[in-house]
């Protein structure tokens, strides 16, 4: 609705968009628990979005030299909007998400910005878990967003999907914010939920419409998708009955959804044309390593260390160092994969982040080192605020103490 409206508006007025589907959004939760539920949700939302559109262009002055045309462009479309029977121009609103995808990553934009603005404007997520994709804070993002909103309203960018080099600079951060959008469903970094499977099926949604459009048909899209794929595949076998996280030593290979696996296969094997190597490919590779194998024990773990020494080449993060120090604690056992860790230059970024203290926190459980483990899966308790890993974590502490109760009685009995 954001990007359709947009398109008329003007992307320089994307606060007003946002702010007529919110308000729609807020008269149908008021409206549908008394009358119910239209027939078309879809189109009431859009009509109701529409007229308040209308009202604001034929009140504000500033709209007056554009009024005739965002008027006719909204008039026009309210038969087709309001005919039940029919979908709501979905030809359309495709091609109004590609030009609203294409037009947040302008490269007026700083790198960080695009992305961030995307999350917020085509994915919805709001500053917090924004904030945790780009390992931040909550103030910086606000501040980033205000910053990226002012640069559209003085450059007048344009909805439009660009050809040549533009199309492919704008392509990468496209498919770096539909990689965030993932992973923020496939690691929920707050609420009740381990997963957020309709952020899963958000970003793969978008991935498969920029896949299947000229624009966005490019090998390293199909390795993104072939990631996206190849992860929510194993989504079932993630939680038990009681919402618990199990580690994928502990999931039931017998969940995983075996069709979007062979999806997620054929599109890494689409990924292949070219001799570009990104580090979706190189993680894609990763994920189908783990797909192929029966059993945890089966798992190739000296493939996904050579996978990952690659990836760590194309994208130096500490994030994806930490990553690699898993594989390296499978290959070669904890006590390396805690040096590994200790090597990760700038590894100061990496303090606010759960994941890294939940990791060393099982390095050091599997070294028996409870004391230390206990330090640190405290800590990341602390950092996340997803209620199914905090459960985990507070578990795995639980586990420390009975283990360090049964050392004490053990030198006690010595």
């Amino acid at each position: 609705m954001v990007s359709t409206l947009a398109r008329s508006l003007g992307f320089e007025n994307l606060s007003l968009a946002e702010d007529v589907v919110q308000d729609a959004l807020l008269k149908a939760m008021h409206n549908w628990s008394f009358k119910g539920i239209p027939r078309n949700p879809s189109a009431w939302l859009m009509e109701v979005a529409k007229n308040r559109a209308l009202d604001v262009v034929r009140r504000e002055q500033n709209f007056r030299s554009k009024e005739n045309e965002i008027t006719l462009f909204l008039e026009q479309r309210s038969d087709a909007w309001t005919k039940p029977e029919l979908p709501p121009l979905d030809n359309e609103i495709r091609d109004d998400q590609l030009r609203m995808m294409f037009a947040c990553c302008h490269p007026s934009l700083p790198d960080a910005d695009q992305v961030a603005l995307t999350l917020k404007t085509l994915c919805g997520l709001d500053e917090k878990e924004i904030a945790a994709a780009f390992l931040s804070s909550t103030v910086a993002i606000t501040k980033r967003l205000v910053r990226a909103r002012q640069r559209i309203r003085e450059t007048k960018i344009i909805l439009e999907i660009p050809a040549g080099a533009t199309l492919t600079d704008r392509l990468d951060s496209i498919l770096q914010t539909l990689y965030l959008l993932f992973n923020e469903g496939y690691k929920a970094s707050r609420g009740d939920e381990l997963v957020r499977r309709e952020l899963c099926e958000e970003a793969i949604r978008l991935a498969t419409l920029l896949a299947e459009h000229p624009a966005g048909n490019r090998p390293k899209t199909h390795a993104l998708l072939a990631l996206m794929l190849l992860n929510v595949a194993r989504l079932p076998a993630r939680a038990d009955e009681d919402g618990n996280m199990l580690l994928l030593a502990q999931q039931d290979r017998t969940l995983w959804h075996k069709e979007i696996i062979a999806r997620g296969m054929s599109h890494l094997n689409q990924s292949a044309a070219g001799d570009e190597i990104s580090e979706f490919h190189l993680q894609a590779g990763i994920a189908s390593c783990h797909c192929s194998a029966l059993t945890y024990e089966e798992t190739n773990w000296s493939r996904i260390l050579f996978l990952y020494d690659r990836l760590i080449e194309v994208n130096p993060s500490p994030v994806i160092a930490l990553n690699r120090a898993v594989a390296i604690s499978n290959v070669n056992g904890p006590g390396a994969g805690l040096s590994a860790i200790e090597s990760i230059p700038k590894s100061e970024i990496l303090e606010r982040y759960y994941l890294f203290h939940a990791v060393l926190g099982h390095f050091h459980f599997q070294l028996e080192d409870f004391e230390q483990a206990i330090r640190r899966f405290r800590r990341a308790y602390e950092l996340t605020g997803s209620k199914s890993e905090q459960m985990f974590l507070q578990e795995k502490v639980r586990e420390c103490e009975r283990k360090t109760a049964i050392q004490n009685t053990m030198i006690l009995g010595h």
